[in-house]
């Protein structure tokens, strides 16, 4: 019995080997130091560090990471943090928690320092992130690094052992910050190099779409993602991605290019296909009709599809013959069925160059059919400007009447005032030029020109009817009431009488006889005059009469030419 006792270690047995496993150093608190179990009272570990006193700490916190309890005894050797040498009650306050914790953080620094992954797992949930144990340490998660995509339910990560790559580290403050994204991130990138370098460009491969968007699909080609653009699903015009393809269905495509720097992977759909553009020349020839539906509009335009894969445009100045500076639109709608009429093809740049109303009659040349030059047309007055008048004609066409081809006598501008929009008016076709579309029409020209003949002549003399008192003369006018012809006497042509010279002794609408002393057709103007008509009345009335030399008074003679021109009317 006495032998059992001998061999029991005693408290100074203890303090032997722990001085001889500390070696003799001197203890500091908010230290590591090595400690043996003496003695386990209730729930407590008793723990000897070589000091005056023991310390004592919680058998649960010698659990693992997983909180499984340890199958601690007296005897082992333990480590843990000395955070007082002494308290009120003369013990060491110690602590294995903190022990592990600071093992933890003198472990992760090193492995920050070397930029390499570190085994934890996600315990917990906090504000704007996650709690990760990573052996001892807490480190927080943020929600933006658990995935490369938005993770909805983070259940199935929660208490698994995985790899995190350390961000930051702050061991005063106690913060450690970890991702399992750039851990995805670096391994899916290392798999995605491995797989670009087992694809070629013009390889065909399926895959299945994992995404649409607005400009395309993503396919899955088993591991890696490439682009499939919306203009390489067909050889036809496709709207959005969504009109040919949906999440989930598999697709035969060609891998158009591999982009060796950012790893992107560019496909193709209608690269399987054969390209309709190939004889496009051949199939549509210039000047060819085809029917073609409208699948797009724009304001410089409509493009017409011939077949699928193949659109011309019909520019804005090809679309109507009348209707100019028109939006498409007004002309034309979405997905109409319109004849049209090739007018360029560049195979090269794959563009065919449509016409709209070269498919349809040209009322130029309808117009010059059925009214040739000559012929009178009769229209309303569409429009009035400072050079002349525009005129309705069939099929929203519009003649010119230019100023100088309103009226024979009225100058231009009055001429143009005496219309007004909507007045129905008839003019004569005076030129049509089919490939300008101008018609050229004359109102004046109906009635014949006046001068054109030889109705008047030098010598001749009119009865003309006053218009207008000038303080230079008189204006007159005389002929036919719908072709009359104008003209100015001056004062001095009044009379003979230089006292009888006077404008102002006529009256507007008198008549009086004059006689034509000049006419100049080019410029229009005829010169009239009442002193020559006095003049050459004498002249005659002397050379019939007499002169006052043969004993006849001037009076006789007058009065004699008078009688005779009295009896002849």
């Amino acid at each position: 019995m006495a032998d059992d006792m001998s061999m029991t270690p005693t408290r100074d047995d203890f303090a032997a080997l722990l001085d001889e496993a500390m070696g003799g150093r001197d203890f500091v608190e908010g230290s590591v130091v090595k400690g043996i179990v003496v003695a386990i009272e209730k729930d407590f570990a008793i723990i000897d560090v070589g000091l005056k006193t023991e310390g004592r700490i919680s058998v649960k916190e010698f659990a693992d990471a997983e909180g499984k309890p340890a199958d601690i005894k007296v005897g082992d050797n333990v480590e843990v943090y000395l955070e007082r040498v002494e308290n009120a009650l003369g013990e060491a306050v110690i602590s294995r928690e903190k022990a592990r914790r600071e093992e933890a953080w003198t472990r992760l620094e090193g492995v920050f320092g070397k930029n390499e992954p570190v085994m934890g797992s996600i315990v917990g949930r906090v504000k704007g992130g996650f709690t990760v144990d990573l052996g001892g340490a807490s480190a927080f998660l943020p929600g933006s690094q658990v995935d490369i995509r938005p993770v909805r339910d983070v259940g199935p990560l929660m208490g698994k052992e995985q790899p995190f790559a350390i961000l930051k580290m702050d061991r005063p403050r106690g913060n450690i910050v970890v991702s399992r994204r750039a851990i995805l991130e670096e391994a899916r990138a290392e798999q995605r190099t491995e797989l670009v370098s087992q694809l070629q460009e013009g390889e065909i491969r399926e895959g299945v779409v994992k995404n649409i968007t607005d400009y395309g699909a993503f396919v899955d080609l088993g591991g890696i993602d490439g682009l499939l653009h919306v203009t390489d699903m067909s050889w036809k015009r496709v709207s959005h991605p969504s009109q040919v393809l949906a999440v989930g269905d598999t697709v035969k495509v060609q891998i158009v290019k591999i982009n060796p720097d950012t790893q992107r992977i560019s496909l193709g759909m209608k690269q399987l296909q054969s390209d309709p553009w190939d004889g496009v020349e051949e199939k549509y020839p210039v000047g060819s009709r085809f029917t073609g539906r409208i699948t797009n509009i724009t304001d410089y335009g409509a493009f017409v599809e011939l077949e699928a894969g193949v659109e011309g445009l019909v520019h804005v100045s090809e679309m109507s013959w009348t209707k100019k500076n028109v939006h498409p639109g007004k002309i034309v709608s979405t997905s109409q069925e319109v004849e049209v009429v090739v007018l360029d093809v560049d195979a090269s740049k794959r563009r065919v160059s449509l016409g709209l109303k070269q498919a349809m009659a040209n009322p130029w040349e309808q117009f010059v059919e059925q009214h040739p030059v000559g012929s009178t047309v009769e229209g309303e007055v569409k429009n009035t400007t400072e050079f002349g008048l525009f005129i309705g004609l069939d099929n929203d066409i519009d003649g010119m009447v230019h100023l100088s081809d309103i009226d024979w006598a009225v100058a231009g501008e009055e001429a143009v005032a005496r219309y007004k929009k909507g007045d129905m008016v008839k003019a004569k076709v005076l030129d049509v030029d089919v490939e300008k579309e101008r018609i050229s029409l004359g109102i004046k020209q109906l009635g014949g020109d006046p001068l054109a003949n030889e109705t008047y002549r030098k010598g001749q003399t009119v009865t003309v009817t006053v218009t207008e008192i000038t303080s230079g003369g008189i204006e007159v006018k005389f002929g036919d009431d719908d072709a009359p012809v104008t003209a100015f006497i001056r004062k001095a042509d009044l009379s003979r009488d230089r006292s009888e010279q006077r404008a102002e002794r006529f009256a507007v609408g008198d008549r009086i006889d004059a006689s034509i002393t000049n006419i100049d057709k080019g410029a229009r103007r005829v010169s009239l005059s009442v002193k020559a008509l006095e003049m050459a009345e004498d002249k005659e009335a002397i050379e019939k009469f007499g002169s006052s030399d043969s004993g006849a008074s001037l009076g006789d003679i007058l009065g004699a030419a008078m009688r005779e021109k009295a009896n002849k009317e």
